[in-house]
């Protein structure tokens, strides 16, 4: 029978078997040489027909010591990332559980780690995401916080983080992010490095989605409101202070013209997948993207002319002003690869690419989102009773719609949320693939030491009904009347073709234009961007290089017409 004895005698024998199983790992597990993370490999991009994109791997690192690192830069990081780092002993039990909880889960990864346990994970372990790893964290860092001193284990942390921009280490993060060297760094430029950390890629300014600077700039404020909490700022101090927007990056010369921005797709679609940045950064990667060689010339070449206009033109002469920035994504919507991308005109120059950026607005391209999530809701398509129906739709088709002005019935009629190429050409494939979520994918597949990442699915479950796929497919086709789904009919340039109304946002600072030709679906956007200073200004002169304009142009290269035969042949 069940007693309390027994019981107790229980918890007393599973106690000491944990405690006999630590002592055995303590005493077994030794603290190892540095790892090899400074022989970084490069990685090899290639496109989808096998021949070579670019091969990519240069580490910016400089180790400093703690002393050139100042006093309230280095608060910054232990307020961000462990405010009791001073006085704990290296690890952090419920944190350690959670993450291999998480893992045994399949839940991907999980914080909590202490600044010590970070700095053993990236000086002396791999990145991967095993119960294995985490337990040796553990063991490790309880030997480490014994061994070294805690300004040791600090300047350890500061020096073998990675900060996005290829950048190991405190020093070299200062000088991508601010071009200055770490001494001379404000507590509030400290605070937004100490933010970085958590995800640079997400959280680096110069290519960060509205999302990304929301989070950013509030872990900033985390940031220092936490170092006013442990009485390491001046709260008067604080409050006056404002958020140090970085400089923009320098991109390697070996990713001009549009590679750095498929490069830069492919590694994005990797972290989302659950590949770390450290990981990427350490090099010995072969990826393989779906983009094919051919489709991306054509993109190339039409945007080329399209903006340049005909040979010798200039602004008004057909050819668009240089304040006329272009982005476009083409995507095969029953397989959800993207077969060819444009991101700007060279991305050493501007390094934000235009076709995952989504500050402008989506104007009358949101409108069959719309109409679409009127005939789920079985709602009229005039209807300002509420929006909630329409901020539905466009999550289950994949839009990004934390931050988006879904407030207002104005907004979404409008179309009057951000919106990127990448997110358009996705939902439209959706509408193409009978109403599946299609997440377009750029990486076919990537391997380093002979083993297979696994990869993001690019189709996914049922977004919408296909009956109701198929009606938004045969309107913008032309096969309804504009009464039978309220709205106005759009043009068809090309048989077979799916195409959405061209035209400039209500503000005038994007135009845009989404075709369906065959196989292809092409979200090509314009956009009024200020050459010298990145701020959004109206579109004046696009001359020739409407987007229409560039997607006949891409289409005719891409899919060209077959040549009639002769009679008789």
């Amino acid at each position: 029978m069940f007693t309390w004895r027994k019981a107790l005698a229980g918890v007393i024998s599973l106690v000491a078997l944990l405690i006999g199983g630590f002592t055995v790992l303590y005493v077994a597990i030794d603290i190892p040489k540095a790892n090899e993370l400074a022989q970084a490999q490069s990685n090899v991009y290639l496109f989808s027909d096998g021949t070579r994109l670019a091969r990519t791997g240069e580490i910016n690192r400089e180790t400093v010591p703690l002393s050139k690192v100042p006093t309230d830069v280095r608060r910054a990081f232990v307020a961000a990332e462990n405010k009791d780092f001073y006085s704990d002993s290296g690890v952090s039990l419920s944190g350690t559980a959670r993450g291999i909880l998480s893992t045994l889960t399949g839940k991907g990864k999980q914080g909590g780690s202490t600044i010590t346990q970070q700095y053993v994970k990236n000086y002396y372990l791999s990145q991967e995401q095993t119960v294995t790893r985490k337990v040796k964290e553990l063991v490790i860092s309880l030997k480490v916080d014994r061994r070294n001193s805690k300004d040791d284990i600090l300047a350890g942390y500061l020096n073998s983080s990675y900060y996005g921009r290829l950048a190991y280490g405190v020093q070299a993060a200062s000088r991508a992010y601010y071009r200055t060297e770490v001494q001379n760094l404000s507590v509030e430029q400290g605070a937004y490095l100490a933010a970085l950390l958590q995800a640079p890629s997400q959280y680096d300014w110069a290519i960060a989605s509205p999302e990304g600077k929301q989070l950013v700039t509030r872990r900033w404020n985390y940031v220092l409101d936490n170092m006013v909490e442990q009485g390491w700022l001046d709260k008067g101090k604080r409050q006056r202070m404002k958020f140090p927007v970085p400089v923009a990056p320098k991109q390697a010369s070996g990713l001009s013209g549009q590679t750095g921005y498929l490069v830069d797709a492919a590694t994005r679609e990797l972290i989302a997948s659950g590949v770390s940045e450290q990981e990427l950064a350490g090099g010995g990667w072969r990826i393989t993207l779906n983009i094919d060689p051919a489709k991306q010339r054509a993109l190339e070449q039409a945007v080329a002319t399209g903006l340049g206009g005909r040979a010798g033109a200039t602004a008004g002469d057909g050819a668009a002003d240089a304040n006329t920035q272009a982005g476009a994504v083409s995507v095969d919507p029953k397989s959800g690869r993207i077969v060819a991308l444009y991101g700007g005109r060279d991305s050493t120059r501007h390094y934000l690419s235009n076709a995952s950026r989504a500050d402008y607005q989506a104007g009358p391209t949101f409108e069959p989102i719309a109409m679409a999530a009127s005939m789920e809701a079985k709602t009229d398509a005039n209807d300002v009773s509420g929006t909630e129906h329409i901020r539905k739709t466009a999550a289950a088709l994949g839009m990004a719609v934390e931050s988006r002005d879904f407030a207002s019935s104005q907004a979404t009629t409008l179309g009057l949320m951000g919106a990127s190429p990448l997110e358009l050409a996705g939902v439209y494939s959706s509408f193409r693939h009978d109403g599946r979520k299609i997440t377009p994918s750029i990486v076919k597949s990537a391997e380093r030491d002979g083993e297979q990442t696994g990869l993001r699915g690019a189709i996914g479950g049922q977004a919408i009904d296909p009956r109701t796929a198929d009606m938004v497919t045969s309107y913008l086709r032309g096969d309804l009347s504009p009464s039978d789904v309220g709205g106005p009919r759009y043009a068809d340039d090309r048989e077979g073709t799916v195409t959405t109304a061209q035209g400039r946002t209500d503000d005038r600072k994007a135009e845009w234009f989404i075709g369906s030709a065959d196989e292809l679906v092409t979200a090509i956007g314009l956009f009024g961007e200020d050459a010298k200073t990145q701020k959004q200004v109206a579109l004046k002169n696009i001359g020739d290089g409407s987007p229409a304009i560039i997607w006949s142009g891409y289409i005719k290269r891409a899919l060209p017409l077959p040549t009639p035969q002769a009679e008789g042949q």
